[in-house]
């Protein structure tokens, strides 16, 4: 759905429970050269880093390039290099009809600036 002032995101239907994995989806691996490329594109607001390293990137396929960002995210995610996934697990309980937010920058706890201005929620 749209989400005020972010574009799109990703909302509930009903409560979920913590620890529930949202989803997992297989993900786009792009290789260091593509990455470079997906990085002057429209593209770079989707996009994750990927591998031990972060030398590539990845389009995860399914909602998982749509939540928003907060550095105080309701859910995390996480990445299986080997088995090209990216799942959504939520932190906390959420309510019917609030929307899914995960760190950007990876860690929940990581408050470091991203490439935007971030909105409050």
């Amino acid at each position: 759905m749209k989400s005020k002032g972010r574009g799109r995101g990703v909302f509930t239907k009903e409560r979920i429970a913590s620890g529930t994995r949202i989803e997992t989806s297989p993900v786009l691996v792009l290789s260091y050269d593509d990455t470079a490329i997906a990085d002057k594109t429209k593209l770079h607001n989707y996009i994750f880093l990927w591998g031990a390293r972060e030398t590539r990137s990845c389009i995860a396929l399914g909602y998982c390039s749509i939540y928003n960002h907060s550095y105080d995210p309701n859910c995390i995610y996480e990445m299986d290099f080997e088995a090209e996934t990216m799942s959504i697990i939520t932190r906390r309980e959420i309510k019917k009809g609030e929307e899914l937010f995960i760190n950007y920058n990876g860690d929940p706890e990581n408050t470091n600036p991203v490439w935007f201005d971030v909105r409050k929620k």
